[in-house]
């Protein structure tokens, strides 16, 4: 098991070479793999005291003046994540999941700590909140970027940025689907390919988010709450007749908005299998029809109050679940997409919990100690590279099995040929290793 144990260690080393060519420093290239194979290593606890102590480096200083005080741009390393992670699991049928994972934190000194909605603890907790971004094809993950949102309580005291090391850049209040497409801005610039962006309610409900989007040229699907106000497709903008005074200036939508609840009210619904699971098929009743948001330029329009106008054309889809639960969503794919492509495509985004779950149970992403920003996204991007590389070894495994398969069918077809001596089917294909059982083999070396 030694051996085992000695070859994760020096495969990682050789991946992670185009990461330590761009770290320069000799002492940075040695700690970042130390740093690295900590987080994957056994061990309950991965802040970096634990981690110098099973790594037999005596002092913990080396490892924390790497992660949290050392002089070093963190930006080229960060784009040579997006640079390996689009090898692994790029492409035009990969989607771009955004969403926020929650650190729950003690005190209030660790940057952009705050009392706020906490996704994982589901209710309001002190926490930090980061924004993610996770490129996956075929139900293989990859983390891309984790960036802190910084909450009012911290972007209107100056001070305190300072004290934590907040970069002049990010003390400005940005929200959440800001810093996200900012974030997508730094993905798209490294070339990274992926067909549909996909974000939960919080980041839907955004029409600056749907529009910046759709500016981007992007293929979008995003989950909204059940009150965002949409018009029929067919809705048409008219001149209102005034009864009395000045002639009217402008044009008015002939119907009202409604519920995006009420617009699917009449609608037909069918249940729909997206894909299998642990515990057979997963199913709910969808429905889809063709609206118009209302995220246009508001307009007073009289007797009827202040309307938002009709925005583009897009899929509302309603989602109801076998648990009675009721979800919605909007998405600008193409008006001929078939109900089980559209319903496929949101339910996509479950993907990134799965990783947000193994970054933090597996790779310590919630174990960080310190508090200043710099060391808390150098020990986020660590776990990021961390996580790139299990997958980089889970689809080599992959590979490999696919290899011994059709290596063992070949045989078989062969052996069954007239004339041909009989063999024994080959036995060295093995299933392909979760993040979890990757664990286990480590503790167990």
């Amino acid at each position: 098991m030694v051996s085992r144990t000695s070859d994760w260690r020096d495969e990682l080393g050789r991946w992670l070479k185009p990461f330590l060519d761009r770290l320069g420093h000799k002492a940075r290239r040695q700690m970042c793999p130390l740093y690295v194979s900590g987080l994957i290593g056994p061990g309950d606890r991965k802040s970096i005291q634990p981690m110098a102590k099973r790594l037999a480096l005596g002092e913990c200083d080396q490892l924390h003046h790497f992660i949290a005080a050392g002089v070093w741009d963190a930006t080229p390393v960060e784009t040579e994540l997006l640079i390996q992670a689009d090898r692994l699991v790029g492409g035009d049928d990969a989607v771009l999941v955004i969403d926020d994972t929650a650190i729950p934190k003690k005190g209030t000194h660790s940057v952009g700590v705050a009392a706020q909605y906490a996704s994982a603890l589901g209710k309001t907790a002190n926490c930090q909140t980061l924004v993610s971004l996770t490129l996956a094809r075929g139900e293989v993950p990859v983390m891309l970027g984790l960036r802190l949102f910084l909450p009012e309580s911290w972007t209107s005291n100056q001070a305190r940025l300072k004290r934590a090391g907040v970069p002049t850049e990010y003390r400005t209040a940005r929200t959440k689907p800001e810093l996200a497409l900012a974030e997508i801005d730094r993905v798209i610039a490294t070339g990274v390919c992926f067909g549909c962006v996909l974000a939960d309610a919080g980041y839907g409900l955004s029409a600056p988010f749907r529009q910046g989007l759709t500016a981007r040229k992007l293929t979008w699907a995003v989950g909204i709450p059940r009150h965002l106000k949409v018009y029929p497709a067919d809705v048409r903008m008219i001149w209102p007749v005034a009864k009395r005074g000045r002639p009217r200036q402008r044009h008015v939508p002939d119907i009202l908005s409604i519920p995006a609840e009420d617009m699917l009210a009449n609608a037909k619904w069918r249940t729909i299998s997206w894909r299998t699971g642990t515990k057979g098929k997963l199913k709910a009743r969808f429905a889809a029809v063709r609206v118009r948001v209302a995220d246009g330029p508001p307009q007073r329009i009289r007797d009827k109050g202040q309307q938002h106008l009709p925005g583009d054309e897009a899929w509302l889809i309603g989602e109801h679940r076998m648990s009675g639960e009721k979800k919605f969503y909007l998405a600008n794919l193409p008006a001929k997409t078939d109900l089980r492509t559209l319903a496929a495509t949101i339910k996509a985004r479950w993907i990134c919990e799965q990783a947000h779950q193994q970054l933090k149970e597996e790779l310590g992403l919630d174990h960080f100690e310190g508090r200043s920003w710099q060391g808390l996204h150098r020990h986020a991007l660590m776990t990021m590279i961390a996580y790139a590389f299990l997958q980089y070894r889970r689809l080599k495994t992959a590979r490999r099995e696919k290899k011994n398969q059709r290596a063992a069918a070949a045989t078989d077809i062969a052996r069954r040929a007239p004339g041909h001596p009989r063999t024994h089917r080959s036995t060295t294909a093995t299933a392909m290793p979760t993040l979890q059982k990757m664990d286990l083999q480590r503790k167990a070396a």
